[in-house]
């Protein structure tokens, strides 16, 4: 009976990965600007820490938890309605990717509760870094999902290492800039 609805569940499962992707790209932003207003006079702290608290918890309940578990409950039917996806080498390692998806998602939300509590631990330079951690992510898992090959995806993590290298690059450029105009 499921593989009668399969399209429709596939389309659902794609929707929320997206919507989840979303959340895991927006939530670091916010924490970064969480912990640059911790930083701040007052009663700039108290005005902008308010808000964003209040925008992350919105993010993060509203649109993060509910899109990685409809996320997941769609993979789960997915998996359900066609066993033999399982015994592909490359959906072993994209499970593999997912598993890593969920642990960045778990430490996201113990990193929103301490913010949440005004318990600052991470530097807004960490969390910008921190905000990537998803794009590799996500990167490994299209180029399986797309190339279907447990052999071929390597080249798409030689891909992320490079992405990674630019995106470093391009976080020292930026940090360069913040430090010549910190309003840039």
């Amino acid at each position: 009976m499921l593989l009668e609805y399969y399209g429709y569940i596939k389309a659902l499962h794609l929707i929320f990965v997206v919507t989840w992707f979303a959340a895991l790209f927006y939530i670091p932003r916010l924490f970064v600007y969480q912990i640059e207003a911790f930083h701040k006079p007052s009663p700039e702290k108290e005005i902008l820490g308010k808000q964003l608290k209040l925008m992350a918890k919105r993010l993060w309940f509203i649109i993060g938890w509910p899109s990685s578990i409809l996320a997941t409950l769609f993979a789960v039917l997915l998996l359900i309605a066609n066993p033999s996806l399982l015994q592909l080498g490359w959906m072993h390692v994209k499970l593999s990717f997912v598993v890593l998806l969920w642990l960045y998602h778990l430490k996201t939300h113990h990193m929103h509760k301490q913010l949440q509590r005004d318990d600052v631990r991470y530097s807004s330079s960490f969390m910008r870094l921190w905000n990537e951690g998803a794009t590799f992510i996500l990167f490994a898992v299209i180029f399986l999902v797309i190339l279907k090959s447990a052999i071929n995806w390597i080249f798409g993590v030689i891909g992320i290492f490079v992405l990674a290298i630019l995106l470093m690059l391009g976080f020292k450029v930026y940090q360069r800039i913040r430090e010549k105009n910190p309003e840039a």
